[in-house]
C-alpha cells in the first residue's frame, strides 16, 4: 500500500583484508539514499558502526527496499553471510520492541527535523536471551509502555540494536499514556541488569558512532 511504512534494521560486517575509501563509500550511499528520499521512497535512513560491525536503520514508503539498493556502495567491503538460499551482505535483525506502530505516512513524518537520531548496541548473555525477548514482545504486545515515538530496538544473534531519536516524541502503542504498563513491572521484578554482558563504563546500551544519519 502506497501509505504503509516499512521499518527495517540490519546487521553487516566489514571485510577488513580489503582496503576501501570509506569516506566516498559513504558519500555514494548518502546520494542514493537521497534520490530516494526525493522520490518519496524512504523516510529516514541511517547507518552506525561499532569496530568491525555496521548497523542500519531504516523506513520506507509503500514499498519494500532491500538494503542491498540503499546501500550498494557498501558492498565490495562487506563479508557475506550464508543465508538459507544464497549469500547475502545484510542480515536482517528480529524487531523485538517499540513504542509505537506507523499508520501512514501523516502520521510517520517528523514534525521537526531530530536534533539526534541515536544508535546503542547491547549484548545479552546466551542463557537470558529469551527472557529478555519473551519480556520485550509481552510489553510490546500490552502496548502500554510509553517512550520515544520512533524507538525501535531489533536481535541478532545475542546483540541489540537500538534506534531512537531525541528530543524525544513520547508515545505509547496503544496511544493513551492514562494507563500504565503492568508487564513493566514483571520485567522490573527479574532484574533487568543480570541480562547483560556490561560495556564500557558498566553500561547495558553503549552509544556507537553514526556513519549516515538522513531523513525527510
Amino acid at each position: 500500500m502506497k501509505d504503509t511504512i516499512y521499518r527495517y534494521h540490519y546487521r553487516g560486517h566489514r571485510n577488513t583484508s580489503v582496503s576501501i575509501d570509506l569516506e566516498k563509500i559513504i558519500n555514494d550511499t548518502k546520494q542514493i539514499i537521497h534520490q530516494y528520499i526525493k522520490k518519496e521512497k524512504i523516510m529516514t535512513a541511517c547507518m552506525y558502526e561499532h569496530e568491525n560491525m555496521l548497523f542500519a536503520y531504516y523506513e520506507s514508503i509503500g514499498e519494500e527496499i532491500k538494503p542491498e539498493e540503499l546501500f550498494a556502495p557498501f558492498s565490495s567491503s562487506l563479508l557475506k553471510w550464508p543465508g538459507e538460499k544464497y549469500m547475502r551482505d545484510w542480515v536482517q535483525m528480529n524487531h523485538v520492541f517499540y513504542h509505537a506502530i506507523p499508520e501512514g505516512i501523516t502520521d510517520w513524518k517528523r514534525e521537526r527535523k531530530p536534533e539526534l537520531q541515536r544508535g546503542r548496541i547491547a549484548f545479552l548473555k546466551p542463557d537470558k536471551l529469551f527472557d529478555y525477548v519473551y519480556y520485550h514482545v509481552a510489553i510490546t504486545k500490552e502496548g502500554l509502555l510509553h517512550g520515544d515515538k520512533y524507538q525501535s530496538i531489533a536481535l541478532h544473534e545475542n546483540i541489540l540494536f537500538s534506534y531512537f531519536e531525541e528530543p524525544r516524541t513520547e508515545i505509547n502503542i496503544v496511544r493513551d499514556l492514562s494507563k500504565n504498563s503492568k508487564v513493566i513491572e514483571d520485567w522490573l521484578q527479574v532484574i533487568p541488569e543480570s541480562h547483560f554482558i556490561k560495556g564500557p563504563q558498566q553500561s547495558n546500551f553503549t552509544f556507537i558512532n553514526s556513519l549516515i544519519t538522513m531523513g525527510q
